[in-house]
């Protein structure tokens, strides 16, 4: 095949974490095998494109053969039109060619900087909200798919391009006309915020989450538009709440990657509109998301970025919580006397917390409710690998919680039910445990969260092998029911 000739690959298919991880590594078992799985394309086709004998690519793919000669890496590359950059070549012929084919008129708007640029600009945030909420709404059933199957960035890719958070906003000229919004439209949009926020705390599962993008990115016209200082920055504060809460009903309907996306949108935001505390509250939306993914030391390094970048301006609600998803990495990571010492502090600034306090009105959920249930799911994780030592404790605090805040709570109220019955199992109490379980079902019936379905999902195996219990066969039939619902 010739550089020119047009290659078989998807272009969506090289946007992929781990297609690209592959080719960086030059691990061409994977990429082969990657490429068959979510390009469709079989040995026969992929041999033809890079002129390999269908037996080759066989032997490629099983790990038999590695290939290690420049010539046949690039015509992998030209065969299945791979940039250069993704394999560490120079650009490719049919680069040239395409990049000219592609040229836009210079009646078009300005090139706008990266997103990844530092320091972080404004424009830049609102061009940004507006691409990916326009992605998002016109989004078809096709697209949600390649969407579920794209892997959340880990690592210094997710962390660098953060760094820019710790950075001043630059500096943009001043606009020759500014729109006309006044601050009465702006106190109706942070009620929709806050609205949107509540229905995505007590719900979950993204049931609202295309009425937040077409808030979000009317936010982002309205912004486009240069109001005065004053409405500007407001609204970008009222951008980073909807984005961060468009990132929750992301993740909550299995769209990690997208998440991440909106979590990104939200920390700019908070960072162009000056609210470092809820730049913050984001980083640890992004924590808690990175614990959930099994990526502990991601989630503490975001924690650390947090607590460094608002140490001087947070509420002790706030700091309360941050110690929280500290001691939630270090429980991950089995460093009890961190997880002891970091839920010890978490303890002390919620109780400095006084009633006439100004905090957001965001963080008012963090009471003695919620720390009991956070720390009683953190001394679950580590009953895990030791029950005897742990599990009491955290069956304790999980009670604590659930006295204190019940159904209205929704996804917290089913998560709790849901960390008790495990609890029981931990310590060989299955009879106890499955009628926990029979309260968890009720519970998440009242959510759509997917984390909720996750988090019930791994109580099933606990069920299995009691079956001459009709409790436990009950609980099983009625996890099975749900999840498969």
């Amino acid at each position: 095949m010739e550089a020119t000739t047009p290659g078989p690959l998807a272009p969506d298919i090289l946007d992929r974490d781990d297609v690209r991880r592959a080719l960086a590594e030059h691990d061409f078992a994977s990429v082969f095998a990657l490429i068959k799985k979510w390009g469709g394309l079989s040995q026969n086709r992929i041999g033809a494109a890079c002129q390999l004998t269908p037996g080759k690519v066989s032997t490629i793919i099983s790990g038999s053969q590695r290939v290690t000669s420049f010539d046949v890496m690039c015509r992998i590359a030209d065969g299945l039109r791979i940039p250069g950059r993704l394999l560490g070549l120079a650009p490719r012929p049919w680069e040239h060619q395409q990049h000219a084919e592609q040229q836009l008129p210079l009646t078009l708007p300005r090139a706008r900087p990266a997103a990844d640029d530092i320091p972080w600009r404004s424009d830049v945030t609102v061009d940004l909200a507006a691409d990916l909420t326009r992605s998002d709404l016109v989004m078809d059933r096709r697209a949600v798919t390649r969407a579920l199957a794209g892997a959340a960035v880990t690592g210094a890719a997710l962390l660098d391009p953060l760094e820019g958070w710790l950075q001043p906003a630059a500096a943009l000229p001043a606009p020759a006309r500014r729109g006309r919004l006044g601050m009465r439209e702006i106190d109706e949009l942070e009620i929709t915020a806050r609205a949107f926020r509540q229905w995505d705390h007590q719900y979950g599962g993204g049931l609202r989450r295309k009425a937040v993008l077409g808030q979000l990115s009317e936010i982002a016209s309205a912004l486009d538009d240069h109001q005065a200082p004053a409405v500007e920055t407001r609204l970008y504060r009222i951008m980073a709440q909807l984005a961060g809460t468009a990132a929750t009903m992301a993740w909550d309907s299995g769209l990690h990657r997208r998440a991440q996306e909106y979590y990104r949108l939200a920390l700019r935001s908070a960072h162009a509109g000056d609210d470092p505390v809820f730049g913050a509250n984001v980083l640890a939306g992004m924590a808690r998301q990175m614990l959930y993914r099994d990526r502990p030391d991601d989630a503490l390094q975001l924690i650390h970025l947090a607590q460094e970048g608002a140490r001087d301006v947070i509420g002790h609600r706030v700091r309360a919580m941050l110690h929280t998803r500290e001691a939630w990495a270090y429980a991950a990571q089995g460093r009890t006397a961190g997880f002891q010492r970091a839920t010890a502090r978490a303890a002390e600034a919620l109780a400095t917390a006084g009633p006439g306090e100004e905090e957001p009105y965001w963080i008012a959920y963090f009471d003695d409710a919620e720390l009991a249930g956070v720390t009683g799911g953190r001394l679950l994780d580590l009953a895990r690998q030791n029950p005897k030592q742990h599990a009491d404790r955290a069956a304790a605090e999980i009670r604590a919680a659930l006295s204190s805040r019940g159904s209205e709570a929704g996804r917290s109220h089913a998560l709790d039910r849901i960390g008790l019955a495990e609890c029981h199992y931990l310590v060989g109490d299955i009879e106890g445990g499955a009628e926990e379980t029979h309260r968890a079902v009720a519970a998440a019936r009242l959510t759509r969260s997917g984390r909720v379905r996750g988090q019930l999902g791994q109580l099933y195996p606990y069920t299995v092998g009691h079956s001459a219990s009709r409790t436990v066969r009950d609980a099983r039939d009625s996890v099975r029911d749900l999840l498969s619902s």
